[in-house]
C-alpha cells in the first residue's frame, strides 16, 4: 500500500491535519517537528497531494461532494463538517450543489470526476436515485435508502419529538412535512407516529399536498401540538399560525429538526432535534476513503439523534 499522511501522523503521535499542514507549508509548528514530520515523510516515500500524490499513487487527493441545496443552510454547515473530516486525513474537497434534480445531480458527478475527484461523497434530494458512478461512492440519506453509507437516525429523532411532546401532556398532534417524495421526512414522520401513545391521535400533513391551511384547520379542530420535519418547515408554520392569531407555545407548541441559524434566536426559540454532523461527516469520509484505497467497505451506520427542548413546545407536565 502506498505510503499515507494518517501513517507518518501516527509514527510521529501527531494528527493528520498537522502533518498536511507541514507538508503544504501552512500552519505553525516548531521548527524541529517540522523536520521530524519532513524526515519521516521523506523516510516512508510519501509524496504530498496534487501532481506529486497523482504521479506516485494514480489518485489526486481530492473528494467530490454532491449536495442537494445550498440555498438550505443546513447543507453548507454540513459540507464545512466534511471538508473539515477530509483535510484531517490528507485530502482536499470539491463540492457542486445539484439543486434538487436528479439530471443536475448527475452532470454534478461527472464534473466532479472530470476534475479529478477520487470518490464521490453524494447528498441526494427528495428520492434524486443516482444512476450510475464510476468511482468509489458515499451517499448520506437515511437508514431506510437501500444504499445508504450512514446518515442521522432521523427515525429516532421523531421518536424524541413525540416523546417530549407527549410528557407536556399533549394528546392531539400534527405531523407536518414539506414533501412525501422525501425519504428522510417519511422516516422523521414514521419515528414520530410509531412513539404516539395508543391514547393520542395524530392527522400527518404534506405542505406540497394540502397546504399550510390544513394545518390550521387542525389546530382549529383541537390539536395542541405541530410537529414539523424540519425547522424550515417550522419557521413557515409559525407565519401562518400567526397570520390566523394562533400564539406559540400558549395555543399549540411546536417543534422542528437540524437546529438551523435561527432556531435559538427566533421568538418563541424552537424546540428541535439535531444531528451530531462531524460524526457523521468521521463516518462518511473512513468509508469512502477504505474504498479508494481498496480496504474492506465499512458497514452502513446510524448516528443518533439529540433533542434540543426551548420555548416553543410547553403544555402541562
Amino acid at each position: 500500500m502506498p505510503p499515507r499522511l494518517i501513517d507518518i501522523a501516527t509514527s510521529l503521535g501527531v494528527s493528520a491535519a498537522t502533518v498536511s499542514n507541514v507538508l503544504s507549508g501552512k500552519g505553525r509548528v516548531s521548527p524541529e517537528l517540522a523536520d521530524q514530520i519532513r524526515s519521516e515523510a521523506e523516510r516512508r516515500g510519501y509524496a504530498p497531494g496534487g501532481p506529486g500524490r497523482a504521479l506516485r499513487t494514480g489518485r489526486s487527493g481530492v473528494l467530490g461532494l454532491v449536495l442537494p441545496d445550498l440555498s438550505n443552510p443546513l447543507f453548507p454547515r454540513m459540507a464545512q463538517a466534511l471538508e473539515h473530516e477530509s483535510a484531517a486525513v490528507g485530502y482536499g474537497m470539491l463540492i457542486a450543489d445539484s439543486h434538487g434534480n436528479a439530471r443536475n445531480q448527475q452532470g454534478a458527478i461527472a464534473r466532479l470526476l472530470k476534475s479529478g475527484a477520487d470518490g464521490i461523497i453524494l447528498v441526494p434530494r427528495r428520492g434524486a436515485q443516482l444512476e450510475d458512478c464510476a468511482a468509489p461512492l458515499v451517499i448520506i440519506d437515511t437508514p431506510s435508502s437501500p444504499d445508504n453509507t450512514v446518515s442521522a437516525d432521523h427515525y429516532q429523532g421523531g421518536t424524541l419529538i413525540v416523546g417530549h411532546l407527549t410528557r407536556f401532556n399533549h394528546r392531539s398532534l400534527v405531523f407536518v412535512g414539506e414533501s412525501n417524495l422525501s425519504g428522510v421526512q417519511r422516516d422523521r414522520i414514521a419515528g414520530m407516529r410509531d412513539a404516539l401513545p395508543s391514547y393520542c391521535t395524530a392527522r400527518t400533513v404534506w405542505l406540497e399536498q394540502e397546504g399550510p391551511a390544513a394545518v390550521v384547520a387542525a389546530v382549529k379542530q383541537g390539536a395542541t401540538a405541530i410537529a414539523a420535519t424540519s425547522d424550515l418547515v417550522a419557521l413557515r408554520l409559525l407565519a401562518v399560525l400567526e397570520d390566523a392569531k394562533i400564539a406559540v407555545p400558549q395555543q399549540v407548541s411546536l417543534s422542528g429538526f437540524d437546529d438551523l441559524i435561527f432556531a435559538s434566536v427566533m421568538r418563541p426559540t424552537l424546540t428541535t432535534v439535531i444531528a451530531d454532523e462531524f460524526a457523521i461527516a468521521r463516518n462518511a469520509i473512513k468509508a469512502l476513503i477504505a474504498q479508494i484505497e481498496g480496504t474492506d467497505h465499512l458497514p452502513p451506520s446510524a448516528i443518533p439523534m439529540t433533542l434540543i427542548p426551548r420555548t416553543s413546545t410547553t403544555g402541562t407536565p
